[in-house]
């Protein structure tokens, strides 16, 4: 590491900045009627819990325009992240390819909330393969590869895993990364 950088931290976007999981929630139960508890997603990923009958939906609707454009932020993100700045080199790395609409929505959407991350700190892929200290992610498959500190930030889908720093908050983030 040179003596002249800050660390820099990766931070993902969806179910770590951005709640898509209350957004399929809604979606659901506006669309179909049918109610969605965090409490059955336990270990499992959103499509597992839906109906046979509804399993279709969930690419279908994570492919519309707008989509990932009104997500609601995590709770204390911005504050967080925005201290984060002063002490690292920030980067949001997010996968926004693999959803055709996703790359402009999700733009868009950081730019409205999170605009003091410049636009050359924000990283868009497929795979990341990430030249950072830190990572926060939700996504184990993300931490396979990469070499520094990996916080594992909780999400419905990885609550039975074990093997990583775990963050549940972004009061969390701030106790193991500001003080």
């Amino acid at each position: 590491m040179s003596i002249n950088r800050k660390l820099r931290v990766a931070i993902d976007m969806d179910e770590v900045m951005a709640d898509t999981i209350a957004k399929f929630i809604d979606l659901y139960e506006i669309r179909h009627q049918t109610k969605i508890s965090l409490g059955d997603m336990r270990g499992k990923e959103f499509n597992e819990i839906l109906p046979p009958h509804l399993s279709a939906t969930l690419r279908q609707y994570i492919n519309e325009k707008g989509f990932f454009r009104d997500l609601p932020v995590m709770p204390g993100s911005q504050e967080v992240i925005k201290a984060l700045t002063e002490k690292y080199d920030v980067y949001v790395a997010s996968a926004a390819m693999e959803f055709k609409n996703s790359l402009e929505d999700k733009l868009e959407w950081l730019n409205e909330h999170f605009p003091f991350i410049s636009w050359t700190n924000i990283i868009f892929c497929g795979h990341k393969i990430l030249d950072a200290d830190i990572i926060i992610d939700d996504r184990i498959k993300n931490f396979v590869t990469f070499k520094g500190r990996k916080l594992l930030f909780t999400s419905p889908h990885n609550m039975l895993i074990t093997d990583f720093e775990r963050v549940n908050t972004w009061d969390e983030v701030a106790a193991k990364l500001l003080h």
